[in-house]
């Protein structure tokens, strides 16, 4: 389920969807606005969000107070969308200031969590946001051109996070399976996985887990 502005937060949940479908699971994607639906059936929800103005929209917190007790209930993760994280520095859950913002604002403590680029479209944006986001731009040492159009997304980053949500949800990884995790930071343990082992090499730090028997 996704909340957007501009289109990118949805081609996201997209290509997550086709990674999904890719393992042999069934995906869908919705707007987030569309309400919970039927949404008990899924084996896994995963909400997506981006930023604007500096922040989720309120209705990306209403829904997830409304219905906590359903996120709660199954394999959770939410992923945000900013340009802020195309920063080395401000990519990872605890590293980006709108992520750390998220936790603070919400008790729902998802199981995944990932943070990714958004895209810079100058053209596509409205008056407003355009002088906004220039200024933003300005400000942070990004491109100020009106004529820009590049995405900051790591597509592969995405495709992984989406392996890690089919993980979650269930048969893709057999019972009391050795499980090697490697990300710029220490990850949070999902639920019900036990950590064996954590070390670091370089930038990346190492998680051996092992899978609920």
């Amino acid at each position: 389920m996704y909340h957007g502005v501009y289109g990118h937060t949805l081609k996201v949940s997209g290509v997550m969807r086709d990674e999904v479908v890719r393992l042999g699971h069934v995906a869908e994607v919705r707007p987030l606005v569309d309400g919970p639906q039927d949404a008990a059936t899924f084996d896994a929800i995963v909400i997506g969000a981006s930023i604007r103005h500096g922040k989720h929209n309120p209705a990306v917190y209403a829904f997830i107070e409304e219905n906590r007790a359903l996120l709660e209930s199954k394999p959770n993760a939410f992923f945000s969308v900013s340009l802020v994280a195309r920063k080395p520095h401000q990519n990872t859950p605890e590293t980006n200031p709108y992520m750390q913002k998220f936790l603070a604002l919400t008790t729902w403590r998802p199981q995944l969590l990932a943070v990714f680029g958004g895209v810079l479209d100058y053209q596509r944006y409205g008056p407003f946001d355009r002088h906004i986001i220039r200024f933003i731009m300005r400000l942070t040492g990004g491109p100020t051109d009106l004529h820009t159009n590049v995405e900051f997304t790591p597509w592969d980053e995405v495709r992984r996070f989406a392996g890690r949500v089919a993980a979650l949800a269930g048969g893709w990884l057999a019972p009391d399976a050795m499980v090697v995790w490697e990300e710029g930071a220490a990850p949070q343990v999902p639920e019900g996985f036990e950590q064996v082992d954590q070390r670091k090499y370089g930038d990346t730090v190492v998680t051996l887990l092992r899978s609920p028997a």
